[in-house]
């Protein structure tokens, strides 16, 4: 039978092509806390790390034949699916190799021959890292926990009290006064704002728990571009905005829209559309409708919120390749891209904030600023597609919003 250890005890795996080495490693770490396991090699070692549960800690030789320490040390920072394990390095080679360890993702390193205590303190050190880093993801977790399921609660009496404030408006109680109505007309807006906060932030803790499954199908970018400008262009008639949608094939550039170059006619609700073709193969992406149409209103929504005059303009295009500064995000750049950009001439982001606009709870430092949960969620819903959300502005000067995604049937 197994020895019995106590339930804190640790688990450390140690990895060495001598069985001399790893007996050496074993008497100096026999401790009760400690759970040794050794191997020879740094397959047998990878083969242990996806065990259930992982080691806590990897003691690693560096020159192993296969696969070296360097190289084991990669596969398993490259594995987003394990939980943080320290690894520490066993060398006996000169600060090049230690730098390229810590570049690998290791954590420590230590000398051949090893010092006893050395040895012994390092281990320490490293089992307290990883102590402490557990227990901040677990309260991580547990908070996440807690606002999925508080979030989750709240919607429920917020729905019910938005059907019994339209009753209200509907006058099915009697009628209303109109100072009555005015302030009734005030609680139905803040609890609808309330509500679409709480929905929002459900959505964010689904996909970052990873608990959000997209229904993939065709999808044509423009057409459904084009239902959402309809859907808000009321409000931004509103505000005196002219909403626009066009096509970067029918105008001289992509990112300078005007409307003479539309060459199409203002409809009743204030929405213009450019010429040209609805039903363009060019335009179609594999999506999931519903969170591409989150996206897009969360883009057009922002444009018109933070735009007090002049315009803003909706563009869809395709291109073979992603422009250089997009390119950085590590896209391929032979694959063909549809993309869909929001441009307005609105207050626009300082260079300082732009950074930062996609971060979690990110407001902007001024008096219209959300809750800091729309583009956050955006960009997320944008990877999940394999595409990515980037951003042009210039405080004062309007900001421009791009979604980028993989035309139809070019996706890995």
């Amino acid at each position: 039978m197994p020895p019995d250890f106590p339930d804190d005890s640790f688990a450390i795996l140690a990895v060495d092509d001598s069985p001399d080495n790893l007996f050496l490693i074993e008497s100096i770490l026999d401790d009760p806390d400690y759970r040794m396991t050794c191997v020879e090699s740094g397959q047998a070692a990878l083969d242990v790390v996806r065990q259930d549960p992982p080691p806590d800690l990897i003691l690693l030789d560096v020159m192993m034949p296969g696969l070296d320490g360097y190289a084991v040390t990669q596969k398993i920072r490259d594995n987003t699916s394990l939980p943080y394990i320290p690894i520490l390095l066993i060398t006996a080679h000169d600060q090049s190799s230690l730098v390229q360890g810590l570049d690998a993702g290791a954590d420590d390193f230590i000398r051949k021959p090893v010092d006893v205590n050395e040895l012994r303190a390092r281990v320490r050190s490293l089992l307290r890292l990883k102590r402490s880093m557990d227990a901040q993801a677990n309260m991580i977790r547990q908070r996440d926990d807690f606002v999925a399921r508080l979030t989750h609660d709240l919607r429920t009496p917020l729905v019910a009290a938005n059907r019994m404030l339209k009753l209200c408006q509907g006058d099915a109680f009697g009628p209303m006064p109109d100072d009555g109505k005015e302030a009734l007309a005030t609680i139905v807006d803040s609890n609808r704002h309330l509500l679409s906060m709480v929905n929002t932030l459900l959505e964010v803790y689904r996909h970052e728990a990873g608990h959000k499954a997209l229904t993939l199908s065709p999808v044509n970018l423009f057409n459904l571009a084009e239902t959402v400008v309809n859907e808000l262009a009321p409000i931004a008639a509103e505000k005196s905005l002219t909403a626009m949608l066009c096509r970067a094939d029918r105008v001289e550039t992509p990112y300078a829209v005007s409307a003479a170059a539309l060459n199409g006619a203002t409809t009743t609700d204030g929405f213009t559309r450019g010429n040209g073709l609805l039903n363009d193969d060019a335009f179609i992406v594999a999506g999931d409708h519903l969170e591409l149409r989150r996206v897009i209103t969360n883009l057009i929504g922002n444009a018109i919120k933070f735009t007090d005059s002049g315009e803003v303009v909706v563009t869809v295009g395709s291109e073979s390749h992603l422009p250089p500064e997009v390119e950085a995000a590590g896209y391929p750049r032979d694959r063909p891209w549809v993309w869909l950009s929001v441009a307005d001439t609105g207050i626009g982001i300082p260079a300082a904030e732009q950074s930062a606009v996609f971060e979690w709870f990110r407001q902007g430092n001024h008096a219209r600023a959300g809750h800091g949960l729309g583009l956050h969620l955006s960009q997320r819903i944008a990877k999940l597609h394999n595409g990515i959300i980037s951003l042009t502005s210039e405080a004062g000067q309007g900001s421009c919003f791009t979604l980028y995604l993989p035309q139809f049937g070019s996706a890995e």
